[in-house]
């Protein structure tokens, strides 16, 4: 479990410059689950994330990790985080040797290393014939999926995903999404997902914790964030598509997803 405790958090502390990111924020993440964090730019997301990730030296407040202090080198071992465009760091000359760059710092043999890149390589959905080949010749949804199999080669138990489909086109963001909540989520990964995609966080979030001003707004399920549209216009945050449809539509139900309104309209269809 991950258990953030009271962390408050300022950039440039003294200066002219100073500006507060958080302020006093806590939740858990239980094992298992998968937990979106939701906000508009400058909210303090990407700071919360990387506190959690032991990338930000704390200030004010704990964040333990499997009850351990996240200053401790064992969390390098439990946490991997991917940033957004994490292709933009991709570097090794082909496939497999980008997603074995991380293994191999560990200090793990040959034979392992090779058995955890094929592992990644499947739960991302690339084949094998790409190991190969320069990271740089595949197309930008098979970078992301280079990149994300680099983290996932490291075992992580708690995987955070800052905006993962970010900039890939419609098929591609599909497809990617429903490897990491599809194979990857079944090997026991708890996420953290850093979205500003509703839909997305409708369909795959367990439960949402909302972030404005620094400041948690809210923490629950989906879909009784999308029943409070105080919470949502206070941070700058709209409902799915097809939820704001069916408003439109004066259908007061609070429907997340395609396939809800589907059984909805079939079995109301003669109200609607």
């Amino acid at each position: 479990m991950i258990s953030v405790k009271n962390i408050s958090y300022t950039y440039m502390t003294g200066t002219p410059f100073e500006k507060t990111a958080l302020k006093n924020i806590s939740f858990d993440v239980a094992e298992g689950e998968v937990l979106a964090v939701a906000g508009h730019t400058g909210s303090g997301k990407s700071t919360l994330i990387q506190i959690v990730a032991g990338l930000i030296d704390l200030q004010i407040g704990a964040v333990e990790i499997d009850n351990l202090p996240v200053a401790d080198k064992k969390i390098r071992r439990l946490v991997g985080i991917v940033f957004q465009y994490p292709e933009h760091q991709l570097f090794e000359e082909t496939v497999e040797r980008d997603i074995a760059f991380g293994p191999k710092n560990f200090g793990l043999d040959d034979a392992e290393i090779s058995a955890r890149v094929e592992e990644a390589m499947r739960q991302v959905g690339l084949p094998a014939e790409l190991k190969n080949v320069s990271p740089f010749e595949l197309s930008g949804g098979q970078r992301r999926r280079v990149a994300i199999a680099g983290i996932l080669a490291l075992k992580p138990k708690y995987l955070i995903l800052d905006e993962p489909t970010a900039g890939l086109d419609p098929l591609a963001k599909e497809n990617l999404l429903k490897e990491i909540f599809g194979v990857i989520k079944k090997s026991g990964v708890t996420i953290i997902l850093v979205s500003h995609n509703m839909e997305d966080i409708a369909r795959f979030a367990n439960r949402v914790v909302v972030l404005a001003q620094g400041k948690i707004l809210f923490v629950g399920t989906p879909r009784e964030l999308f029943a409070q549209e105080e919470i949502l216009s206070r941070a700058g945050l709209e409902p799915p598509p097809i939820t704001q449809l069916l408003r439109k539509l004066n259908i007061d139900e609070n429907i997340l997803s395609l396939d809800e309104a589907e059984k909805f309209i079939l079995k109301n269809w003669r109200k609607v």
